[in-house]
Order: structure tokens, then sequence, then C-alpha cells
């Protein structure tokens, strides 16, 4: 199947220009080319067309969750009979197995996992075995390591109606693929019993498939809503956003047979399991004879419990926490070989589209060696094997061998990649590497700019902020620091401002949704640090404010300061106020940029006898799955969440109230305010307390 792109707009401006040339390039063998694109300009339509011609596979990175979940919903805009998936970390909270030598001080990895981006994950790897016609959205986390995808492919499960097999030999087929059983609480990435019905929820699945057995043979395959346990029909389905339980309708009604891949990315048969802990064990007594020699015996000692445990747990349940250190052995990897990532899943032609490449390029280039040297040190004082140094990122050379055809896009592409795009221009003869679209189809010009004194900038800033709101028109302000976002946004909301904060603290998903907050008039200011930057498309906000502008340095680099003022550059009456005691040399090279923008727009405009119009955008909904969410409205409105330093209004779920919630705990209590710390802990009892009630509830429903 290929890429059908549905849009109610056609290229427009330079935007033909741009996909012909990007194009053309392309099919004559280039490997680099650069898409130099104001803010406005329309980039990712752009690239949809070119998806749509070349037809290919794609993977498009993003630098940061938020905005790669904001092209996730474009894309799946654009082509909504094709596959487009999500693929980020799924942890919300992530703290690595680290070792400080200086205090002796050991720290235990521990991560919080969000089993909504789990699935997403799946979806993604599911989508690239069985499908060629698949768009993924990640971030840099796709050169991490997750496994091997032959042996992901290897261990599917193929069941089809009058298949003779065994309600036992079933549950143990779905146990090998790391499907958890539990009759009483039935959640993604598990399967219960009952009777001779097994109903199962595949991990990448919103969907449930109920498996129902007559006499040791399989009789009837259905798809299912978890939830009520209601049969999906035709109708039901066609209703769903879940392309993997299209297919899997597909499957059943074709052929009355369904395929289940594994619940983990982390595979391995039972033969390779076997020479695996063999090899593990061979390694294992080296390095004892090492340190031992070294005259290390408490780190040799802690070496050798900590790896006989963990084999222990892989050779009884197959896995053990932290099995992806022991990754080389699975994968019959040697040593320094790049790891298996994401992009192994992609076939041998597929296309790579690196988003706000300024940014995200230097981040991949970065990884490998910060992940290297937080390992290194665990290995030498006896917490993991040498084959840890393996479970790793991609190194950046690796990294651009594995992916072939990249398109770098950008407002403000660096150095590097133009001098990459140009010389693969002249390796081919080809007319430019980098292709430049400079002009916005709407004819919005760039925000005028203003300098104004960090002498009482609060107070100038609330004024322009309700003069800007009086005007049903939303504003942006970036600050420097998390706490100085968390104080501002506390003191917006005493001014009778609604005003959310956003920094990389906040959950993933909870982004997302404040961003679409934002745009529904939720809230008319949203206060940040970095994430208000490049290819947010907020088309509400008319005023983006930059406090201490003049403070030099990535904050406020010029790339930086382009890219935030570029906020504002999708509304018709766009402005930026910058608050500075002097104009640094970063500023003034900003400034420049954009009024040269500015005056090529409206020269434009003036040629074509152009009126500039506001973009009117719809407003997606929530990646989220709500469902039973939206009931838990009621569970908290007797809560003076102010008394918690909670602003009340934000949270449209008791789930994400009660992480909030812990977060808060923990940092009163880190500031020893532990009586603050005691209520909020009280009030998290309370909630989850709640929570099971209602939990069991619904189990029963379901079950009877």
């Amino acid at each position: 199947m290929g890429f059908k792109l549905k849009s109610d707009f056609k290229p427009t401006g330079d935007q033909p220009e741009a996909i012909a040339k990007l194009v053309e390039n392309l099919e004559k063998g280039a490997k680099h080319q650069v898409l130099l694109g104001v803010t406005g300009s329309g980039k990712t339509f752009t690239m949809a067309n070119v998806i749509a011609k070349i037809n290919k596979p794609t993977l498009v990175i993003s630098h940061n969750k938020t905005l790669a979940a904001q092209l996730y919903q474009e894309y799946k805009q654009f082509f909504p009979d094709n596959m487009v998936a999500y693929f980020v970390s799924y942890y919300d909270y992530y703290q690595p197995e680290a070792y400080l030598p200086a205090t002796d001080t050991y720290i235990d990895k521990d991560a919080s996992i969000n089993e909504e981006i789990d699935k997403f994950r799946l979806s993604a790897t599911t989508a690239l075995l069985t499908r060629q016609d698949v768009i993924i959205v990640a971030s840099v986390s796709c050169i991490y390591n997750i496994g091997s995808p032959v042996e992901y492919k290897r261990s599917f499960l193929r069941l089809k109606v009058g298949l003779p097999i065994s309600q036992d030999q079933l549950i143990t087929r779905l146990l090998h693929l790391f499907y958890e059983r539990n009759d009483y609480d039935f959640k993604r990435g598990g399967f219960r019993v009952r009777g001779e019905v097994i109903d199962l929820w595949p991990a990448y699945m919103d969907t449930g498939i109920r498996l129902e057995l007559n006499n040791n043979q399989l009789t009837n395959i259905w798809l299912f809503d978890p939830v009520s346990g209601r049969i999906l029909d035709q109708k039901a389905i066609d209703a769903l956003d879940d392309s993997i339980a299209l297919d899997t309708w597909q499957q059943l009604t074709n052929f009355h047979q369904v395929v289940i891949y594994p619940a983990k990315h982390y595979i391995t048969d039972q033969d390779k399991r076997q020479s695996a802990i063999k090899a593990i064990k061979r390694d294992l007594k080296k390095q004892l004879k090492f340190l031992n020699q070294q005259g290390k015996t408490i780190e040799a000692y802690r070496l050798e419990k900590r790896t006989m445990y963990d084999l222990e747990m892989i050779e009884e349940i197959g896995y053990c926490k932290g099995i992806e250190n022991y990754s080389i052995y699975f994968d019959g990897r040697s040593a320094n070989d790049p790891p298996n990532t994401l992009i192994d899943f992609f076939p041998d032609d597929f296309l790579t589209i690196i988003d706000e490449s300024h940014i995200t390029v230097p981040q991949i280039r970065g990884m490998y060696e910060g992940d290297r040297s937080r390992k290194q040190t665990l290995i030498d004082y006896g917490f993991r094997l040498p084959s840890a140094l393996d479970n790793r990122p991609l190194k950046f050379d690796e990294f651009l061998n594995k992916v072939d055809k990249i398109i770098y896009t950008s407002a403000t592409p660096s150095d590097w990649e133009i001098d990459k795009a140009e010389k693969d221009a002249k390796r081919l003869s080809l007319a430019a590497g980098v292709v430049e679209q400079l002009i916005r189809p709407t004819g919005l010009v760039d925000p005028a700019i203003e300098v104004r004194p960090i002498k009482n900038q609060i107070p100038d800033l609330i004024k322009e902020i309700k003069e800007t709101v009086k005007q049903k028109q939303r504003v942006l302000v970036t600050t420097l620091t998390k706490r100085m976002a968390e104080d501002l946004a506390d003191y917006l909301a005493k001014e009778e401002i609604q005003t959310a904060y956003l920094h990389s603290d906040i959950n993933t998903l909870d982004r997302v949704e404040i961003l679409t907050d934002l745009r529904k008039g939720s809230y008319d200011v949203v206060v940040g640090v970095n994430l208000l930057r490049e290819g947010l498309d907020l088309p509400e906000v008319s005023l983006v404010a930059i406090l201490d502008a003049d403070k030099e340095g990535f904050l406020r680099s010029r790339t930086s300061l382009i890219q935030t003022m570029g906020r504002a550059a999708r509304h018709i009456k766009g402005r930026v106020i910058m608050y500075a005691e002097r104009i640094t040399g970063s500023m003034k090279a900003a400034i420049d940029e954009v009024n040269r923008r500015r005056q090529r727009q409206i020269e434009y405009n003036q040629r074509h006898d152009i009126t500039p119009v506001g973009i009117n955008k719809p407003i997606r909904e929530a990646m989220s799955q709500k469902g039973e969410e939206e009931n838990d409205k009621g569970d908290y409105r007797s809560l003076d969440l102010a008394q918690l330093g909670i602003r009340p209004g934000r949270y449209t779920s008791k789930d994400r109230l009660i992480k909030v919630l812990e977060t808060k705990m923990h940092q009163a209590a880190k500031r020893l305010d532990f009586e603050l710390a005691a209520k909020i802990r009280d009030e998290i009892r309370k909630l989850n307390s709640k929570s099971k009630i209602r939990s069991s509830k619904q189990n029963l429903n379901s079950k009877y």
C-alpha cells in the first residue's frame, strides 16, 4: 500500500519548487540535503509531499518528545490511511544506574514507565515488520539499543481458527512472549483465563483479542473492548484510532487468523538463552580474575553476587532487571559492534528526516560519550561486566552509516549540515544541496521585535499579557530556569491570569495536553524554558516575551532567539518583546536575520498582491487514550489544591494529579518541609484508595 497524502491545501509559494528539488535530488542518489525553511512556511507539509512522492518508509527524528508528539499528530492527519507511529523514551522518570566513587554512593536504576508510550513503541516496531507504508516519528531515543529485530519478528505467534492447540499450550506460548497472566487485573501486556476463553491485551494495541477454545481446538477469534468486554464489529473498529487494530481486524475477517507479537523488545529463544548464559559465565570468570589481580577483592565479590543473581533470574523467567546490559550475548554481537536500534527494524531502503536539525544532530552526536563514561565507572567498581558498554546508543558515524538518505530541516541549519549537503550536491553534480523555503503561503511576515529594559519587566509583562488576552490571543513567556518558570507561573496565576508552566519535568503526554489547552483557551499563558522553541505550532499565540534576553549562552544564542521568536510568526499580529539592559551580539544577529526574512516576505506579498491571513488550524485530540480518566474528575474536587502547592483547574484526571502530587511531596521533603510533605502523602493515599475501589468495580463489571 502506497502513501496517500490527504490535505485541503495544495503546495504554494516556494513549496512546489522545494518539493521538486528534494525529490529530484533523492532520485539522483543524494544522501544529504537541507531544507532551510522559515517558521510557518509549511516544512512539515513539504516533507509530507516528499514522502508521498518517493513512497518509502520514513523515520522522522525530533530533539524532544513534545515536538515529536506534534509532528506525529500532523503526519497522522496528512496520512490517515497509512501507518504513522510514535517512538520516544517510555520513561516518565528515569534515574540511570550509577556509582559515585568520591562518596562511595551506588544509585540503583529507578524508572517510572509510561504504559501508553510503551504501547506506541511496540506498535511502531510491529508496524515496521508487517507493512511498508510506515512513518515513525521518534525522539533521539531511536538510536538506543532495544533488542534484535530478527528475534522479535521470529517470536510471533500465529493463531488461526481451527488450530489444534490446548489451553495449556496457548498459555505457555503467551508466557514465552512475555505476556503476564492476571485473572483479576486485566491490563495491556497481559492475559486472563475464564473457562475455555483466553482474553489477551496485546502490548501494542488499544483493543483486546478474545480466543475461544473447545476440545483443544481454537474455535473463534474476536476483537473486544478491554473495559466493557464488548465484542467489536466493523463499525466500532472503524471508529477506533488504532491502525494495528484495523490490520488485525482485516486478518480476522479475511482469514480468521491473527498474529501476536511479543510484549517486550528483548526476545531470545531457549537455545540462544543457554549459550548466552554460558558466555556470560565465561566473561564473569575472566573479569573476576582481572579484578582479583588488581587487588579489588570487594569489587570482585560484588560483581560475582550480582551477575549470578541475574543469571538465575534469566534461567527461571527469561528476564532480569537490567537485562539490556547483557544484550550483546543475546544478540550475537561482538564487542564494539553497533547495537540493534529502531533503525534496524526498517527495511534497507528508507528515508530519514531530521527535524530542527541544528539541535537534533548535536544531540545524536553527544549521546555515546556520556553513556560510556557512566558505565565505565560501574565496570571499574564491580557493578557490571564490561559487556555493559555494548548496551549503548549508536556512535554518530554508526548512525550515519545506518540511515543512508537524510533530509535536514531547520530555520537555522548548522554549518555542518550545510557543508554535508553542499559536498553531496557537488559529488552528484546537483543544482543545490540546500533547498530554501522562505515564503509563507499565508503571506504572514515575521514578528515585529521590540527591546525593553529589564527594570520593571514583570509589571510591564503583566500589562502586555492582559492587553493580549483581551483580544482573545495567547502568550508564550520564556525564562532561563525551571524554577523561574514555576515561580512566574504562580505569580501570574495570583494576578488572575490563567497560566501553566512547561518544562522537562512535566509528563510527556501532559506537555502535549498543556499546549492543546493553551490553544483551546483553558490557559492564556504558558511559561517555559527550552521547550517553547523549535517547531511548536501554536497559531493562537500573538506575543512571545523573552525575559533576560541579554544573558549570553545556549538559551540566548542567535539560533535559540530566532527559534523562540518564530513562535509568534504564525499570528497576523505576531510580535516579540525582549527584556534586556543591552543588545548583545546574539540579539543583534537574531534581530537582523528576522528583519531580513520579514522584508523578503513583505516584498513577495507586494509583488503578488497578497494580503496576509492568519492560520486557522484544527485542534487535535490528545494522544493519550483517556477512557475512564474522564470519570476521575470528581475524585479530587474537594481537595484544597492551593494548600498543597498545586494550581487548581489544570488536571483532567486523577492519575495525572497523583504524579504531580508525588513530585511536590518529594520537593517538600527535600526542603525539610515535612508537614506539607505529610499532607500531600495523605491525599495521595486517599486518591489511590478511591482508584482501587473503582478498579475493583470495573473488573467485576467486566468479569460478570
